[in-house]
């Protein structure tokens, strides 16, 4: 399914990056441009992130205000 409709991103594309290691919003904007545009994407890349957090026993990164 897609996250980011601006950049044509799918959860597949976060769990990929999460599985290299990026751990954070900012670095997925910075990998995949995923809320870089419109920002309706971040609240469910955060949550992908934090899930695959979750599955691989890493520490999730701290929660945006």
């Amino acid at each position: 399914m897609f996250v980011c409709v601006c950049q044509a991103v799918s959860d597949r594309e976060i769990r990929q990056c999460a599985d290299l290691g990026v751990a954070s919003l900012d670095d997925l904007r910075a990998s995949l441009g995923v809320a870089a545009c419109c920002g309706r994407c971040a609240a469910t890349a955060e949550q992908i992130l934090a899930e695959c957090a979750l599955a691989c026993g890493r520490s999730q990164p701290a929660a945006r205000a």
